[in-house]
C-alpha cells in the first residue's frame, strides 16, 4: 500500500512536467518557426507479488519530450528580409562564438557593416556575389550585402530595334523616311542618344540606314555613323543582313568625357528571327533595347523565392548577391532547442546535408513570408485539461493513502 505514495509522487512530477511543456507551447504559439513538443510517458518496472501472478507496478517515469517539425502555415509579412520555408530543412546561423545552428525562424535584419543577420544577432549562412559571380559550390559563409555601395556603370556592348518599314512607301516622300533612337552608356556611366534614320531605296524591298550618336559627343566631330542598306523579300521579311552574317557594328571613338571607344553590335535578330519588317503599315518602333546601364545607388535589399538575396539600384538594375544556405536533417527530432528559435546537433543527429533551396530533397523559400507556430491551441488546451485531471486524480491517491495510514496507525491503540 505504501509504495503507492512513491508511484503517485512519480506521476505528479510526471503530469507537472508535461503541463510545463504544454505552458511553454502556448506561451511560443506566436513565435515564428516554432515547433511545439509533446511528452511521451512510460512506465517504472513493475514489482511481481506473491506467486508472481500479481503485478504492481511503481509509477509512471521522468518523462520525455518529442519536438514535432510538421509544417507550420506560410504568412505574407511586408518585411523585405523576411523568408519561410514550405518543406523541410533549416536555415544556416553562427553564433558570435562561432557555433552553428540551425533554424526554421526567418526574420532577418542587415547590420551597418551588411551582414545578414537573425533579430538575435546570428549571422545568416550562405554564399555572397564575389567580383560579380555568385559560387554556390564554394563552402558556406556569411552572407554580406553591398550595403551603401555604389554599382559601376555597364557599358552598353549592343542594341536593338524591333520596328516596321512601310511597305508602301514612296521613295523620296515623308511616308519614306523613319528615324528613331536608343540612349547608349559608355564606360563612365555618360548617356548618349544614338539615332537610326531609316531611308527607302528606290530599289525595291531596300532600306539605307545611318546610325550614329551627336557629333557634340565625340572630340574630333563629325562623328562616324554606322551606314549600309537592309533588304527585305516579297513577303517583308528581312533577307539582307542574314542571322549567320556578323552584327553590323557602330564605332564610337574619341568621346568628349574620356570614356573608351565603344564597338556597339547592332542586333537584328532575336536568335534566328528578325527584329525589323517591311509591311504595308506605318513605320512604327515596337520595341527598343540595349545592355548598358548607369551608375547606381542602392535603394533597398530584399529576399526573394528560392533564398535569393536581392539589391534594387536607382537604375532599375535588380542583382541577386547573396543566396541562403539550406541544411536537410534526417532526423530533426534529435535536434536540441537552444533558444532563439534555434537548435544544435546532438549525438543522435545525422550529419546536414547542406545546399540550396529546393535541390535534394530541401524545401522551397518563399520570400517576403514567414512560418507560424505550428502549435494548435485547440489541442493544447485539451491536453491541458486532461493533465489538469491526470494530477489531480494523483493528488486523490496521496490523499486515500494517507486516510488509510492514518487508519493502519488507530488499528495498534
Amino acid at each position: 500500500m505504501f509504495t503507492s505514495f512513491s508511484t503517485a509522487l512519480s506521476a505528479l512530477q510526471a503530469q507537472a512536467t508535461a503541463i510545463d511543456v504544454v505552458g511553454n507551447n502556448l506561451a511560443n504559439l506566436s513565435t515564428t518557426g516554432y515547433k511545439g513538443s509533446v511528452v511521451a510517458f512510460h512506465d517504472l518496472v513493475s514489482q511481481s507479488l506473491g506467486s508472481g501472478e500479481i503485478q504492481v507496478g511503481f509509477g509512471v517515469g521522468r518523462p520525455v519530450t518529442l519536438r514535432h517539425f510538421t509544417q507550420g502555415s506560410i504568412q505574407v509579412t511586408s518585411g523585405a528580409l523576411d523568408a519561410a520555408i514550405q518543406g523541410d530543412g533549416f536555415f544556416l546561423v553562427q553564433t558570435p562564438n562561432g557555433a552553428i545552428q540551425y533554424t526554421r525562424g526567418g526574420s532577418f535584419e542587415v547590420d551597418k557593416d551588411g551582414r545578414l543577420l537573425t533579430t538575435t544577432g546570428e549571422a545568416v549562412l550562405g554564399w555572397t556575389r564575389t567580383n560579380g559571380v555568385l559560387d554556390t559550390n564554394l563552402a558556406v559563409g556569411s552572407i554580406t550585402v553591398p550595403v551603401g555601395t555604389l554599382e559601376p556603370p555597364i557599358k552598353t556592348t549592343s542594341f536593338s530595334f524591333d520596328l516596321n518599314l512601310n511597305a508602301a512607301a514612296t521613295t523620296g516622300t515623308a511616308s519614306g523616311s523613319f528615324s528613331t533612337s536608343v540612349t547608349i552608356i559608355d564606360s563612365l556611366g555618360t548617356s548618349h542618344l544614338v539615332t537610326a534614320q531609316f531611308t527607302k531605296n528606290a530599289t525595291s524591298g531596300q532600306w539605307d540606314c545611318s546610325i550614329s550618336i551627336p557629333d557634340a559627343d565625340v572630340s574630333n566631330p563629325p562623328a562616324t555613323p554606322l551606314t549600309g542598306s537592309i533588304t527585305f523579300d516579297t513577303s517583308g521579311k528581312l533577307l539582307t543582313p542574314t542571322a549567320t552574317d556578323a552584327a553590323p557594328q557602330l564605332q564610337i571613338q574619341g568621346l568628349k568625357d574620356g570614356a573608351a571607344d565603344m564597338n556597339i553590335n547592332w542586333n537584328l535578330f532575336n536568335g534566328t528571327t528578325p527584329r525589323v519588317s517591311q509591311y504595308a503599315q506605318p513605320s512604327a518602333i515596337s520595341a527598343v533595347s540595349q545592355d548598358g546601364a548607369p551608375a547606381a545607388q542602392l535603394i533597398s535589399i530584399s529576399l526573394g523565392d528560392a533564398g535569393k538575396v536581392l539589391a534594387q539600384y536607382s537604375n532599375g538594375q535588380q542583382i541577386v548577391v547573396g543566396q541562403l544556405a539550406m541544411a536537410l536533417v534526417r532526423n530533426p527530432e534529435s535536434l536540441i532547442a537552444v533558444g532563439n528559435n534555434n537548435y544544435q546537433l546532438s549525438v543522435r543527429t545525422a550529419v546536414p546535408a547542406v545546399g540550396t533551396s529546393g535541390t535534394g530533397g530541401r524545401g522551397s523559400v518563399v520570400g517576403e513570408a514567414v512560418e507560424a507556430s505550428n502549435v494548435d491551441i485547440a489541442q493544447e488546451f485539451t491536453n491541458l485539461i486532461v493533465l489538469q485531471r491526470g494530477f489531480e486524480a494523483n493528488s486523490k491517491v496521496i490523499t486515500t493513502v494517507d486516510e488509510m495510514s492514518q487508519v493502519t496507525i488507530q488499528l495498534k491503540k
